[in-house]
């Protein structure tokens, strides 16, 4: 399995679950946890995907390595199911409305960072199998059929800055992901968004080019500045209320004009969302009771699996104010 590529598991009766646990005991594996992290994670994935069968009629795993601290490990599991009609008794152990134990939300609460997000659509569960909630992420999932995603995501961190930035690789495949990914590696701290896609222009020229755009937040005063250039959308959502962000026709490493960097609003409590355009537009948070409030991850998840156009990569960034 690819360290660097999420992986994307169908559960949809129980012979999936076997598999499920034996791919996240391999990602394990070959990021060198010990025998009780390795344990852990295959209880929780093992969990997640038992649910996924015995209580929304099957769905969907995602196992990815998260590198902000180490390498750690993040399982989301999504369906389209009922939803959990008690949360606060699901999260209990010995609760349980589909004839198991009850110990399923229980145990993956206590191994790891758990968060969900449930309506009448379904849920989304996360279990962060190590370090803490950041105020910043973002899933970039390959389409069906392809190994390695042409989008991809980063941020830098420089004082009181953060600069995010998100790119999409022209076409699928290795080469729209070795463009997608080239970016990334551009992106320094320091730089404002104008420059920082100038930089990255010029990075890109060898390869097919890229879609791409970056959000310089400036997290002291809530300032944010943002270009764009290609088919990457924005949104700040503060209180309910959207606000789409402008970005510029071109691709980067080729036809492009000089990147122009727009200023925005982006106070505390507000969400930015940027994502491709295998993510279809028309969402609207304010259908997702307490979604604002959810880890950054759960809201990217929820957002893919509602809106994935299927045909194409797929990413989304959620940063929260």
């Amino acid at each position: 399995m690819a360290l660097s590529a999420p992986a994307r598991l169908r559960v949809d009766d129980p012979s999936g679950v076997a598999p499920a646990r034996r791919a996240v005991e391999q990602l394990a594996d070959d990021l060198g946890f010990d025998e009780q992290r390795k344990g852990e994670a295959a209880i929780v994935v093992t969990e997640l995907a038992t649910n996924l069968v015995r209580h929304a009629g099957g769905g969907e795993i995602i196992l990815r390595v998260n590198r902000t601290r180490g390498a750690t490990i993040d399982a989301i599991a999504c369906d389209r199911g009922p939803g959990i009609s008690n949360l606060a008794r699901a999260r209990d152990d010995g609760y349980s409305t589909g004839g198991g134990p009850g110990n399923g939300l229980g145990a993956i609460g206590r191994m790891s960072t758990m968060d969900l997000q449930s309506g009448p659509g379904g849920a989304v569960v996360l279990a962060r199998l190590g370090g803490e909630v950041p105020p910043l992420d973002g899933l970039a999932l390959a389409m069906a059929g392809e190994s390695a995603s042409g989008d991809a995501w980063g941020s830098v961190t420089d004082g009181e800055f953060t600069t995010i930035l998100l790119a999409d690789g022209l076409g699928h495949g290795d080469a729209a992901a070795a463009a997608a990914n080239t970016a990334v590696r551009e992106l320094s701290p320091g730089l404002d968004a104008t420059a920082a896609l100038t930089r990255i222009h010029g990075a890109l020229l060898p390869t097919r080019g890229a879609a791409g755009a970056v959000a310089r937040w400036n997290r002291r005063t809530g300032a944010l500045q943002y270009a764009g250039i290609g088919n990457i959308a924005a949104t700040i959502v503060i209180e309910g209320e959207t606000r789409s962000l402008v970005s510029m026709p071109g691709i980067l490493g080729h036809g492009v004009q000089r990147p122009r960097a727009f200023d925005y609003g982006f106070p505390p409590g507000a969400l930015l969302v940027m994502h491709s355009d295998g993510l279809r537009s028309g969402w609207d948070l304010n259908a997702y009771p307490g979604l604002p409030r959810r880890d950054p991850l759960v809201t990217a998840a929820v957002l893919i699996r509602d809106f994935e156009r299927g045909r194409d990569d797929v990413s989304v960034v959620v940063a929260r104010g």
